[in-house]
């Protein structure tokens, strides 16, 4: 054995000793259960992963099947009763939530750990490997939320490399509330002379569309688009500027979508548009479902970390997720600027 390949033995073993010792169990090579605390402190750790986590809500539940738990508060809480005290339910009856077994596994093949071993110590090759693997569970979480459209028996990472196949996204539960009222899939263009010709105009007409008019005005709603759509409207106001002042703006584009606060989420499809409360969009994890397993795997060459538990997609209220499909959306060319003749 090289001295590079026992270096890599002992960093790994110092790695699953950590590991083993974070987890409070005595083996990681084989398939272990979490249990509080251990299970709130990695569901913590996956939201510290990704910042875009940190807006949504994930939470713990203990059924497989149950009613959306109801945890924002939109609408009117005031009010007065003639026969008490004044309230309100909270919640939408038949809004239920199904989780399913969600395997997820970060594989990190010997010539990226030949690297981590040259870069540095113990402690910086264990934090690289610990943020390695909780960096690409946090991002499935989202790929899948946004993209995941159907639950197969055997998952095509091949045929379908953004979990479309994974489980029940939150577009897709939308796409399948009330017939896909949330869900505009009407063929639109989006150009000088199409249907809207800025951004502002298509997210203006979805949310009158769409948006229950108590809720139109609620601060915490936020634009979230593709980044094709953010492209071409950087294009179209880049090419419509004739100030240094005005091009600087255009490259700014993005804080703000028909005056609201916009945003670009990771793995949102290109073309789509959609319109809600951060915290409406909802990821579960069943409590005592996550399973655990670290080890190196000689045939493939390659360390394997496995997160195993049950995992499930949910819109607290489905009318407050208004969107655009990006099937709908055809980009259509900016009309170039005439140069202006002075005489």
């Amino acid at each position: 054995m090289s001295l590079n390949n026992q270096r890599i033995r002992e960093l790994l073993d110092a790695y699953e000793r950590a590991f083993s010792a974070s987890c409070g169990v005595a083996n990681v090579n084989r398939y272990f259960g979490l249990t509080d605390p251990k299970d709130t402190q990695l569901r913590d750790a996956l939201l510290e992963s990704a910042e875009f986590l940190k807006l949504i809500t994930v939470a713990d539940v203990d059924q497989l099947v149950g009613q959306v738990v109801p945890v924002g508060n939109p609408g009117l809480f005031t009010g007065r009763s003639k026969t008490g005290r004044f309230g309100r339910k909270v919640g939408v009856e038949g809004n239920e939530y199904k989780l399913v077994e969600t395997d997820s596994g970060a594989f990190m093949p010997w010539e990226m750990l030949s690297v981590w071993a040259n870069a540095g110590g113990e402690n910086e090759f264990i934090n690289r490997m610990q943020a390695f693997i909780q960096e690409s569970f946090a991002l499935d979480m989202i790929r899948i939320g946004w993209n995941g459209n159907h639950i197969a028996e055997d998952t095509n990472a091949e045929k379908y490399p953004n979990g479309e196949d994974v489980n029940k996204g939150w577009h897709q539960i939308a796409k399948e509330w009330k017939g896909g009222s949330q869900v505009l899939t009407d063929a639109i263009s989006l150009d000088d002379n199409g249907d809207y010709r800025s951004l502002d105009a298509m997210a203006s007409d979805l949310i009158n569309t769409c948006i229950p008019p108590q809720f139109r005005n609620d601060p915490r709603l936020v634009v979230m688009v593709g980044p094709d759509l953010v492209s071409a409207e950087q294009y179209r106001l880049y090419q419509g500027a004739d100030k240094p002042t005005e091009k600087i703006a255009a490259q700014m584009l993005g804080s703000t979508i028909a005056g609201r606060p916009a945003m670009v989420p990771p793995f949102m499809p290109g073309k789509r548009m959609v319109v809600t409360i951060p915290t409406n969009l909802h990821i579960y994890t069943q409590r005592n479902t996550r399973q655990r397993k670290a080890e190196f795997v000689e045939d493939r060459k390659q360390y394997e970390n496995k997160y195993l538990r049950n995992e499930g997609y949910a819109l607290e209220q489905p009318e407050l997720y208004a969107a655009i499909d990006e099937s709908a959306v055809t980009i259509g060319k900016v009309t170039e600027p005439t140069e202006k003749v002075e005489g």
